[in-house]
């Protein structure tokens, strides 16, 4: 038996149907030849189910002009035409798939994958996790043991100032960084207490799995160091979702982070572990990971019609207010998230007057830059929210090295004019050329920066000196002990470098594979028109939810995906009327 299809003929849309054998020519162009078509009669039609009984048959090629001749088809011609148009069928089917209609109630899915998830987070923390001897009640007999006179050498007196500091930058410092959106702050701040509350966890275990799992007792042992670097883990991911911030779900952020935390310690025991590399502030491993992590991730999740929710795109000026406290907190800590986990001693100290210095120094450039770029010289607060923060990213790695102050004030220079020159040419270039719809930026803040950073980190490193190090001071900055005893300084660049390159295939690779798997439309996630809207996955409180649909014009100023026409030259503002 033949089978048929739906085909679109010099514009008319015919169903051929299964049953007798009649073989007829109707002409169609394409490449100079007119192709046969094979059914019982060609009926009008209107449309045809998708995945209906009809099926798409064989398509011969004929001289033009040829008529009808009953009863010559192969069956050979119907089976191989039958695979080829079956794959036709299947690939327009995805697309519908992936197409059809947004289905936002998480009212299941939500609450099933926290509660299973942390559930299995119980389970395997009590399997693998304990206590370190600096925090076990035989803290006693170690102290007798290694003849240690005081409590005050426990590693908590040192680690805990900087753990409490980065823990800040956390929660509060991403969290309202990203309340710049004039009605996605329940969302910036909530998911990100969300995603940083379950990456932790997630991050003990894989860190620890890679880095301290004893092999005698199969058992991890976690301390306040345990603690900065599952901060750290989960700052990358909180980096990857200020690229979709607004357009993705809860469930899906769950994801993005499982994964990306997994990622995270793989990428992290490759540099650190294996090519070596220093790298105490994350430039590469946090921050050069996370960025191009969330933007292939977002150019996975492309969305053509994002416009449809351009009203929501803005921020108004209290909006812009409470961003401005998440990066004033982020800056007043970043020596300390730089520092954190360096050596005891000179390492950490020379990582906080580092730091200190280039993010001084990036604040005037970007200032400069900012108030340069517009014709009435004003400032836009979008570059001050982000832009200052650049050095920091772009120190990371160098942090404890001998840069020297007036190298850190020249990284820090370089940073403010490259990132505020991002937000003003890439950011633009990226979306309607890459179609990489970056929310929040982060491709100037983190993923630029961080890779100054690795290359900064990759010069200092292959420049270092025993006249300026000391033999001991080489020794212990680069850790050349145990089977890197013999490794040389131009090689520790060489390495700083490839570890460099790890990080950014990480990312990519990671991004394009997390992304597909986002893009399932099982996940909740808003459509085109409704992105930055805490409506559809809040409860607002009465007051908002009597206006929700009719918002009022409002001044609206340039944030990381609109940008000011350049025409206006008085004010640097535009009225935005939007219709309820």
């Amino acid at each position: 038996m033949l089978f048929g299809t739906n085909n679109q003929m010099h514009g008319t849309l015919y169903r051929l149907v299964p049953d007798v054998i009649y073989q007829g020519a109707r002409g169609q162009e394409g490449g100079g030849r007119v192709w046969r078509w094979v059914g019982k009669q060609l009926a009008h039609t209107e449309d045809t189910p998708l995945f209906g009984p009809y099926i798409p048959v064989l398509i011969q090629p004929v001289v033009s002009g040829s008529q009808p001749h009953p009863g010559q088809v192969k069956e050979h011609h119907c089976l191989s035409t039958y695979s080829a148009s079956t794959m036709g069928n299947f690939i327009q089917g995805c697309k519908d798939y992936f197409s059809q209609q947004k289905n936002t109630n998480i009212r299941l899915t939500l609450p099933v994958v926290c509660f299973v998830w942390q559930i299995a987070m119980i389970i395997l923390f009590g399997v693998f996790i304990r206590y370190d001897e600096e925090s076990d009640t035989h803290w006693v007999e170690t102290k007798a043991h290694d003849n240690i006179t005081s409590d005050i050498e426990n590693d908590f007196y040192f680690r805990y100032p900087s753990f409490q500091d980065v823990h800040v930058m956390i929660f509060v410092g991403f969290g309202f960084l990203m309340t710049f959106l004039k009605r996605y702050s329940f969302g910036a701040v909530g998911f990100n207490f969300l995603i940083a509350s379950f990456g932790l966890q997630w991050a003990l275990l894989m860190q620890g799995w890679f880095h301290s799992l004893d092999p005698q007792t199969g058992k991890i042992f976690i301390g306040v160091e345990s603690l900065i670097n599952a901060d750290f883990c989960v700052a990358g991911c909180l980096i990857a979702y200020g690229a979709v911030l607004g357009k993705v779900s809860p469930v899906q952020l769950l994801v993005m982070t499982l994964f990306g935390v997994t990622l995270f310690a793989v990428e992290e025991y490759i540099i650190l572990n294996l090519l070596h590399a220093r790298d105490a502030g994350g430039s590469m491993v946090i921050h050069t990971f996370g960025g191009y992590y969330g933007l292939t991730i977002s150019w996975v999740l492309y969305r053509p019609n994002l416009h449809q929710s351009k009203r929501m795109q803005g921020s108004v000026y209290h909006s812009d207010i409470f961003a401005m406290i998440g990066t004033l907190f982020l800056w007043m800590f970043w020596p300390s998230f730089n520092s954190a986990i360096t050596d005891h001693g000179d390492g950490q100290h020379r990582a906080v007057i580092n730091t200190y210095l280039c993010l001084a120094s990036t604040v005037l450039t970007t200032v400069a830059i900012s108030s340069f770029s517009q014709k009435t010289g004003k400032l836009d607060m979008v570059h001050i929210q982000n832009s200052t923060l650049a050095g920091g990213v772009a120190l990371g790695t160098a942090a404890e090295f001998m840069i020297s102050p007036y190298g850190a004030l020249i990284v820090g220079f370089l940073c403010g004019i490259i990132s505020t020159m991002g937000y003003i040419f890439i950011s633009p270039f990226l979306e309607k050329t890459l179609k990489i719809q970056d929310t929040c930026g982060i491709h100037n803040l983190h993923a630029m920066p961080g890779v100054i950073g690795g290359i900064v980190g990759a010069i200092t490193a292959a420049a270092a000196s025993e006249s300026v190090y000391g033999k001991q001071g080489l020794i212990n900055t680069f850790d050349f002990t145990g089977d890197f005893k013999d490794r040389t300084v131009l090689t520790q660049g060489g390495y700083q470098a490839a570890g460099m390159c790890v990080s950014i295939v990480f990312g990519v690779a990671g991004g394009a594979i997390v992304g597909s798997i986002l893009k399932l439309p099982i996940w909740g996630d808003p459509a085109d028109e409704n992105c930055f809207d805490d409506e559809v996955y809040w409860e607002l409180p009465d007051e908002e939810e009597e206006h929700q649909e009719s918002i009022p014009p409002i001044l609206e100023y340039n944030n990381h995906m609109i940008h000011k026409r350049q025409d206006l030259s008085e004010s640097n503002f535009s009225v935005e009327h939007c219709e309820s």
